[in-house]
């Protein structure tokens, strides 16, 4: 564990970096320290990109924000976009962001969620968007995201009608791309893991920054990201391995 963190589990590894939300006791609700230190995460992964594993610890990934918090915040709490501004820079990091979904996925946890690349799941995951029922709305990017994700009509179930997804219909609906047993969930991260260190890192970086670049951007950020690729040592060796090994 990397020391300086107070309510995150942080593991530095050559290729991925390990963070478990760890506030067990309050269901590893996002609260103030831990919106800091997630940005503290960012800080090192924009430095030095790495694939970034986050779950939860005690069974949960996040129950959603600290509602004791967000009872006091007002106005300009809002505008200052707390939690909006962190899952939207997560969603921004260099490398692939791999959610480990455990147990309650709810609210602000969700959202959180909704900003990974990739999602693995257990069955006893539950996940959904109950903010309307707190008189305020999911605004830390699933009144956008999710739509993308899961359509809208499901989205619309989720964001007004207060529809909880199951582990097995968040399979379904591809919002989770795995299920396993929540022993084994840190494990199946892992495998992710290794299936994109497996490839060239230029490569996943620049299809990650190219998949999420604006409908106007294309082709032309296609074509430049190509462009960049095309003249690395990198694209060169491993074309010529690729090619000697038809041979065989």
């Amino acid at each position: 564990m990397t020391g300086g963190f107070t309510v995150l589990d942080v593991d530095l590894l050559p290729d991925r970096v390990v963070v478990l939300l760890d506030r067990p006791e309050a269901r590893n609700a996002i609260d103030q320290a831990m919106v800091d230190e997630l940005h503290r995460v960012c800080d090192m992964l924009e430095r030095d990109p790495r694939i970034l594993l986050l779950g939860g610890k005690g069974g949960v990934f996040a129950a959603g924000a600290d509602i004791a918090q967000l009872r006091h915040r007002r106005r300009e709490d809002a505008l200052r976009g707390i939690n909006s501004g962190l899952f939207d820079r997560i969603r921004r990091l260099p490398m692939p962001v791999i959610g480990l979904l455990d147990g309650h996925a709810l609210g602000g946890g969700a959202e959180l969620a909704y900003a990974c690349d990739l999602r693995i799941g257990t069955p006893r995951l539950r996940m959904g968007n109950p903010e309307p029922g707190l008189g305020i709305l999911a605004a830390a990017g699933a009144t956008w995201r999710l739509g993308e994700l899961v359509g809208e009509p499901l989205a619309k179930e989720i964001l007004l009608a207060g529809r909880v997804l199951s582990g097995d219909e968040a399979l379904a609906m591809r919002l989770v791309s795995e299920l396993v047993e929540p022993e084994e969930l840190l494990a199946a991260g892992g495998r992710w893991a290794d299936r994109i260190s497996r490839q060239s890192a230029l490569a996943v970086r620049l299809t990650k920054a190219a998949f999420h670049a604006p409908r106007e951007a294309h082709p032309y950020i296609d074509d430049l990201t190509q462009a960049v690729l095309f003249e690395t040592e990198e694209k060169e060796e491993r074309m010529t391995a690729f090619l000697e090994k038809r041979k065989k």
